[in-house]
């Protein structure tokens, strides 16, 4: 079948079919993947285009994906997160689900508790195992959209499930319909499909599952879940690793459309964000991301990252407000006791924070020239300087210039008396033996001492 492409004014080939190759023997890709060898990534030269969609957007995990790599959140602090979550969506909707596990009571009541804030995004979905007794508990919280596990490569099919390709695509499309006869979206978790024999299972199983949609006329989606972190950005590298070969594939080759197409990475190879971007670059319009990427052991695309990585291809926010992702950081470590790692971008508390005393007196002649952006318009976070024994007199005078927010006349020159004093007892410091950085308390305790003048600029 031909048909006319608006979009490039080419007549192109839209019906393919694949048929199911329901081998006898696993396909584990022995060659990419020895378990006793760092896996290996292929080349075959072959490039596919960029399709970015017309609308891109987010989806949250931390409540599902996110909460197995930690202790439960409490009903209180799932409501609290996912009104953060809304707020820092804006009112398109840009962060446009938050999905919630279905099987524990403080689940159930989570979910209730975050209904009834009336919000309309994110719109709140389920996770279930691929049983049609689950479907109850979906249908029982009023929820329009659920995801289904399918997991697709063989290690899991033929490995874990004992089944042959048949028979585990058998058994998932079963509880598709089962899902859509009783009004329910079903969201198709191809879990592992990073590993997964792509034109063996994965294009025919889509295949399936669009004949099933246009059957029932119900949207059915497709999560790409890249359960190990296996996947590649790189051009021409092979399938299964190629993250622009699954995306470009389901979407031309499966005829699946952009916005019934979704990407949800781990972050073993440390690959998470810039696959997940990959993934909206080739035709993916939604990517899956958690809080501060907490997730299975090394963890899922951060979501605060995936809101920068938005505005940098996008040129604009759209009307999300990142101010909120460092009210959510603040949140974490003071409600939760969760540790932030101190130089994680965005959130951790020395992001955006300069020891070396060269950096300073770079910032305080022109702040762009040491900060990746205006963090303190853009996120609440303005620059800091915190003083260690590289500081130097820069970094003193810009740190009391920051923390006694000195402007204009009132500045304080790095070569005024006031800095050689403090310079000098933070030299001592570490002359007698100091390693650790000095804090601000310590430092305004040295001001009393030294320069009691200028206690009268510290702000309450």
């Amino acid at each position: 079948m031909l048909t006319y492409n608006k979009k490039k004014n080419l007549l192109e080939l839209y019906k393919y079919q694949y048929s199911l190759q329901d081998v006898q023997e696993p396909n584990l890709y022995r060659d990419n993947f020895n378990y006793d060898e760092v896996p290996k990534v292929t080349f075959n030269y072959r490039l596919v285009p960029m399709n970015c969609p017309d609308e891109i957007w987010i989806t949250d995990t931390t409540f599902r994906d996110g909460q197995q790599a930690r202790a439960p959140y409490t009903v209180d602090q799932i409501v609290t997160l996912y009104k953060m979550l809304s707020r820092l969506g804006g009112p398109k909707g840009k962060i446009r689900t938050c999905e919630f596990f279905l099987y524990s009571e403080n689940d159930r009541k989570a979910i209730r508790a975050c209904q009834e804030q009336g919000l309309k995004f994110p719109e709140i979905t389920g996770w279930i195992r691929a049983t049609k007794e689950d479907f109850k508990l979906v249908k029982d919280m009023d929820l329009e959209e659920c995801g289904i596990l399918v997991s697709c490569s063989d290690y899991h099919i033929f490995n874990k499930l004992h089944k042959t390709r048949k028979q585990a695509m058998d058994g998932y499309l079963e509880v598709v319909k089962a899902a859509l006869d009783m009004g329910i979206r079903p969201r198709c978790h191809f879990e592992d499909v990073t590993r997964a024999d792509f034109y063996g299972f994965v294009v025919p199983f889509a295949q399936e599952l669009r004949h099933l949609m246009e059957e029932y006329q119900i949207p059915v989606k497709i999560r790409f879940c890249d359960t190990m972190g296996y996947g590649v950005p790189y051009p021409g590298a092979t399938l299964p690793r190629s993250v622009p070969g699954i995306i470009y594939g389901i979407n031309h080759f499966g005829q699946f459309p952009s916005e019934l197409i979704e990407w949800h990475g781990h972050n073993d190879f440390y690959k998470a964000v810039v696959n997940a971007t990959t993934a909206w670059l080739y035709g993916a319009s939604s990517v899956n991301c958690s809080l501060l990427g907490i997730g299975e052991r090394t963890g899922n695309t951060p979501l605060e990252a995936m809101v920068m990585e938005y505005a940098q291809i996008r040129g604009t926010l759209d009307g999300m407000d990142p101010t909120v992702i460092t009210e959510i950081a603040e949140y974490y470590e003071k409600e939760l006791g969760y540790k932030i790692p101190e130089r994680t971008p965005f959130v951790g508390a020395d992001f955006n924070v300069t020891r070396a005393g060269i950096h300073a007196d770079g910032v305080a002649k022109d702040e762009e020239i040491y900060n990746i952006f205006n963090t303190a318009k853009i996120l609440n976070r303005p620059l800091g300087v915190e003083i260690n024994k590289n500081s130097g007199s820069a970094g003193i005078a810009y740190w009391l210039n920051h923390n006694l927010q000195l402007e204009g006349n009132t500045k304080i020159d790095k070569n005024a008396p006031e800095v050689a004093l403090l310079k000098d007892w933070v030299d001592k410091q570490y002359e007698d033996g100091r390693v650790a950085y000095i804090s601000k308390e310590e430092l305004i305790a040295a001001m009393q001492e030294l320069t009691p003048h200028l206690m009268a600029y510290i702000k309450e």
